[in-house]
C-alpha cells in the first residue's frame, strides 16, 4: 500500500489572484441601462462607477451636457445611481470616456 497524505483545501480561493491581478474577468464594469416609463418617456440609469468620485458632479456636468434633468438615486443593493431623462445611453458613455471616468472596454451599454 502507498501512504498519501491529502489535506483538503479549506476557503480556497482560485480566483483570488486574478481579481488583485485586475485581470479582464475580474475588472468592474459601469452598466448604462435604459428603461422604459409611460408611453414614450424613457430613463437612463449609470450604475457602477467608482466610489471615490463624486456623483453629484459627474450628474451637473452630464445635465449641462445634454440639457436633460436628471438625479442621483441611493439604492439598497446598487449603492448610488445616476438617473438622466430621455434615451442618453451613447451620449453617456461617449462622456465618460471622453472624460477619463472609466475605459471604453469597462463600459456595458444595455437595452433595447
Amino acid at each position: 500500500m502507498v501512504d498519501i497524505d491529502t489535506q483538503i483545501p479549506t476557503a480556497f480561493d482560485p480566483f483570488a489572484e486574478a481579481k488583485e491581478s485586475g485581470a479582464p474577468g475580474a475588472k468592474e464594469y459601469v452598466h448604462i441601462r435604459i428603461q422604459q416609463r409611460n408611453g414614450k418617456k424613457t430613463l437612463t440609469t449609470v450604475q457602477g462607477l467608482r466610489k471615490e468620485f463624486s456623483y453629484e458632479k459627474i450628474l451637473k456636468d452630464l445635465k449641462k451636457e445634454f440639457c436633460c434633468n436628471g438625479n442621483v438615486v441611493q439604492d439598497k443593493e446598487l449603492g448610488k445611481v445616476i438617473q438622466l431623462q430621455g434615451d442618453q445611453r451613447k451620449n453617456v458613455s461617449h462622456f465618460l470616456i471622453n472624460a477619463n471616468i472609466v475605459k471604453k472596454d469597462q463600459i456595458k451599454i444595455h437595452g433595447f
